[in-house]
């Protein structure tokens, strides 16, 4: 049975782990990790998938995180986001819908609690059916290269600067 619990700060180890099995160590040089340097995850938002009978001790077999961040304008104001990921599930759990279930956590949680707009690096085919897709951030800078058509937004983009940088932010802490 895999059970979904609230990420803590002790299981960063281990999601260490599986993300260095996912993605490899080489994932810090990605440009969503310059994001989230010295960030801490929001924690009403960030869960691990637990293999186990329901006591929320198994081992980790999925992780999604979300950090805080903030998109400044050309005239420097700022407004909050949220930066969901990385989202990880083990090799040998794959293709059993735990990224979806971590998705669908995350989501709710974030709509409950009235966070801002979410913010992610990934694949439209799979992340656009939970409703992020590319159009309001075309004109979005970050601190380094991204492919624009992965640079995904959920939520309401009225209120959005349409051109600005994206960096790590505090804004967001308080909104979630």
């Amino acid at each position: 049975m895999i059970q979904l619990c609230p990420a803590l700060p002790a299981d960063l180890p281990e999601i260490d782990s599986l993300l260095d099995a996912a993605f490899g160590p080489a994932r810090r040089n990605r440009t969503a990790y310059r994001l989230r340097d010295n960030a801490v995850p929001l924690a009403a938002l960030s869960f691990v998938a637990r293999d186990g009978d329901g006591g929320g001790d198994g081992p980790i077999i999925g992780s999604l995180q979300c950090w805080p961040l903030q998109l400044r304008s050309v005239s420097g104001a700022t407004a909050p986001l949220i930066l969901l990921g990385p989202v990880v599930t083990a090799a040998d759990w794959q293709g059993q819908g735990i990224a979806s279930r971590m998705m669908n956590a995350a989501i709710a949680a974030a709509d409950a609690h009235g966070a801002p707009p979410m913010l992610l690096i990934g694949d439209a085919p799979f992340y656009g059916r939970f409703g992020f897709a590319a159009a309001a951030t075309r004109n979005w800078q970050l601190p380094g290269p991204v492919d624009h058509d992965r640079l995904l937004l959920r939520g309401d983009a009225s209120a959005l600067p349409a051109a600005g940088w994206v960096e790590a932010g505090d804004a967001v802490r308080r909104a979630a």
